[in-house]
């Protein structure tokens, strides 16, 4: 083998160093800021029939990418930022209470890390993939009036959901890092609220399934493999409209496979969290939240807050 041709199999070697350390960085980013660090108290709170909700927010994470060990990543951090507006209905569904939500983010930031003595910034902005989500409650949750509503007793509740992140974000086939995952998830949840007086405890499962990205750098195949999330929250009301709670999340799995070649970004990952919900109106309120991570296998190990304005109004008079 020549020089020339021993030097090109070097460069050809750190090439694809690069690429797939680019693509496990901004793949970690992805599964972690957008699906999986999802911390929700209440998601399973009963509401009466009619309420429709508007959601705007913003939201800001910063902190470390946690490689696996054989990865020849280091110093990798990342810096980013989110817009979302949503939309709620809760509606009767064969006398069960049942809700849909859509919700459309926009992301933008920037990620680094080194690679040997090299380092490189990726920088990206656009809209991000649809939310879908539907739920209803199985349990101690019939389909009230508001009249109804304001007159029952709180009790034990048992819902399921479906959520879906439709592939309506920016994705360009021709490069290596988007905003856009160009691929179906759907996660499958079961939840369960118990209140105690002021008291609220709830807990959650659920799994991310993901579709295969037949696009990956024109027409290259990426796989991930199903990532478990599970929450527990635990809140307390001071009044009506105004909460508080504790929360933490756990996650496990979304290892990726690029043309039958696993990665190293499978995660184990926990954070923990905050979560006050203070009225504005009587028809308005403001959600301010805070987590960090508790430990992490690999993904982003992130300093994360949200701030959330939502308002209510009901159908008829």
């Amino acid at each position: 083998m020549s020089r020339r041709q021993r030097a090109g199999r070097i460069v050809n070697v750190w090439a694809n160093v690069w690429r797939i350390g680019c693509l496990a960085a901004w793949a970690l980013i992805q599964t972690s800021f957008a699906d999986a660090q999802e911390l929700e108290p209440r998601s399973y709170s009963p509401s009466p029939v009619g309420a429709n909700f508007i959601i705007a927010g913003y939201g800001h994470s910063e902190g470390e990418i946690v490689f696996d060990a054989s990865a020849p990543i280091s110093d990798a951090s990342a810096d980013l930022n989110v817009v979302s507006v949503g939309y709620s209905k809760v509606f009767d569904l064969g006398g069960r209470q049942a809700s849909i939500a859509v919700g459309l983010p926009y992301f933008w930031g920037e990620a680094t890390g080194n690679i040997g003595e090299a380092s490189q910034t990726i920088t990206r902005s656009g809209p991000g993939d649809m939310r879908v989500k539907f739920s209803t409650l199985l349990m101690g949750g019939p389909a009230l009036s508001r009249k109804e509503f304001a007159e029952r007793k709180p009790g034990p509740v048992i819902g399921i959901s479906l959520l879906a992140l439709v592939p309506t974000g920016e994705y360009m086939p021709d490069k290596l890092i988007n905003i856009g995952g160009n691929r179906w998830a759907l996660k499958p949840e079961i939840g369960i609220s118990y209140p105690m007086g002021r008291w609220q405890a709830d807990a959650y499962a659920g799994v991310w399934i993901y579709s295969d990205n037949d696009e990956f750098r024109g027409n290259l195949t990426s796989e991930r493999e199903p990532l478990g999330a599970f929450q527990a929250h635990v809140s307390y009301t001071f009044r009506p409209g105004l909460w508080a709670a504790l929360n933490a999340t756990y996650y496990t799995g979304g290892a990726t496979t690029i043309e039958d070649t696993l990665q190293a970004d499978r995660q184990e990952n926990a954070r923990i969290g905050a979560t006050l919900s203070a009225p504005v109106t009587r028809s308005q309120s403001l959600l301010f939240s805070f987590s960090d991570g508790a430990f992490a296998r690999s993904g982003g190990d992130f300093t994360s807050f949200a701030v959330t304005w939502r308002t209510l109004w009901f159908d008829g008079p």
